[in-house]
């Protein structure tokens, strides 16, 4: 009785850790990063899984630029993520992260370009903005008229920032700190819109920096998460508010909303892709070269990614709102991708 008794225990001690070894042999590949992204890594994912009957569709989610990255720089093995959606570059300091973890071949490759897009419902009538209002609109301190001196933004309509504009309450919903696009729109917009202040060029670069940078935390500026499609559908909700976000969100729903014009230059296709948008930026994804082998199918996931078909003019993610790169970036970028050229 007790020899059963302890043959039974043994049988489940080892049907237990082949549980665990079978839990940890992952199949698939796991991509996290930018809410921009993930709508183009998803159509590859999917192109991926319909194209390749031998691999489990990737698991593609959406935590933010900087909340991938984290995950990603975590380590290597089955239990980090092999791959990392982004809508800006990695920065030197998460690089240093990454091979302090172990993670010290990282592959880049830049996917296109994106425009950053300041919309409204279509119920509005247009609003022209400049990088100044929404400086002025959306900084935590501002230099007072007249003395320079630094104030708490006082603002509360977007007449009062700029006599020109509607006398409506300002309200955006914008990205948190975690997103690219939120880093994105801090670097074209916030940076460059206080550069047109005296007062501000005449502080340490270090304190006008941070001043530049700063978005107001009175309710003005809403942070509503990594989720793009929920800010759209608040615009609708509330006809008041404008929205950030990438602009193949803009292009899926131009039914419901519009992109305002920026410098008198519309977030539109064709002005993105020739720079005339003042507030375009790269995208980029991110392979762990450690994980290529043991992680079955990333090679594969890269040449589809690459691919004319995807990336190309008229490829199915430029339908889906990615502006491509010019062919002779395409082609370099191409090239670095398939010899898994490290950064």
């Amino acid at each position: 009785m007790i020899q059963h008794k302890l043959a039974l225990a043994i049988a489940a001690t080892f049907t237990l850790t082949g549980a665990v070894h079978a839990q940890s042999a992952r199949d698939y590949i796991n991509i996290v990063g930018s809410s921009t992204v993930y709508p183009f890594t998803t159509a590859v994912a999917e192109q991926f899984g319909k194209a390749n009957k031998n691999f489990k569709t990737p698991k593609v989610e959406s935590t933010g630029t900087g909340g991938g990255f984290k995950l990603f720089c975590g380590g290597v093995g089955v239990e980090y993520p092999d791959v990392s959606n982004a809508s800006r570059a990695i920065k030197q300091s998460e690089i240093e992260t990454c091979a302090k973890n172990g993670v010290k071949e990282i592959v880049e490759i830049k996917i296109g370009f994106d425009g950053i897009v300041v919309a409204s419902s279509k119920k509005n009538a247009p609003m022209p903005l400049t990088v100044k209002d929404l400086w002025l609109g959306l900084a935590k301190q501002i230099p007072e008229p007249g003395t320079g001196k630094l104030i708490a933004n006082p603002f509360k309509t977007w007449k009062e920032v700029n006599p020109d504009l509607p006398a409506k309450k300002i309200e955006v919903l914008g990205p948190p700190p975690t997103s690219g696009t939120r880093d994105a729109f801090v670097e074209l917009v916030m940076d460059v819109g206080c550069e047109e202040f005296p007062a501000i060029k005449a502080l340490d670069k270090k304190e006008a920096k941070a001043i530049c940078q700063m978005i107001r935390e009175d309710g003005a500026y809403i942070e509503a998460g990594e989720n793009d499609n929920l800010i759209v559908n608040k615009l609708v909700a509330n006809p008041n508010a404008l929205g950030i976000f990438g602009y193949s969100f803009l292009e899926e729903n131009l039914d419901k909303i519009q992109g305002e014009t920026i410098g008198g230059v519309a977030p539109d296709f064709e002005d993105i892709a020739n720079g005339k948008y003042p507030v375009s930026r790269p995208l980029f994804v991110y392979i762990k070269k450690a994980h290529i082998g043991v992680i079955p199918g990333i090679t594969e996931f890269i040449a589809e990614y690459t691919s004319d078909k995807a990336l190309g003019d008229e490829g199915y993610l430029a339908q889906k709102g990615l502006i491509p790169l010019p062919a002779g970036q395409r082609k370099h970028v191409v090239m670095d991708a398939k010899n898994l050229k490290p950064l």
